[in-house]
């Protein structure tokens, strides 16, 4: 897998757990501290801390340190690159191929 690939994967690694997109629709309201996100997630401290290194690595969330609190918010830009990412991998190929679908006959 080349690097460009490995990019575009960790970024939609970031998009496929539940938990993940409870996340990112409390995040839609604008940023949440971390308490916050426990108290609408039931999970456990070292849970959360795994998901959002997993969003902040893909780019879609931000974080910002203020004291001990994190504070988390969407990203704009992060976001965009990722509906971007998947428009540009999800359009059909402009290149003439072969009206054979299957190359094993």
């Amino acid at each position: 897998m080349d690097a460009t690939n490995q990019a575009y994967a960790r970024i939609f690694k970031a998009f496929c757990d539940e938990n993940r997109i409870a996340i990112l629709g409390l995040l839609r309201d604008g940023e949440k501290c971390a308490c916050v996100l426990l108290e609408n997630l039931h999970i456990a401290q070292s849970t959360l801390s795994h998901h959002m290194k997993i969003l902040c690595e893909s780019g879609a969330v931000a974080c910002r340190e203020e004291g001990k609190w994190s504070y988390y918010s969407l990203s704009d830009q992060g976001c965009e690159r990722a509906r971007t990412i998947l428009a540009d991998i999800t359009k059909p190929s402009s290149a003439k191929t072969s009206s054979k679908v299957c190359a094993c006959r």
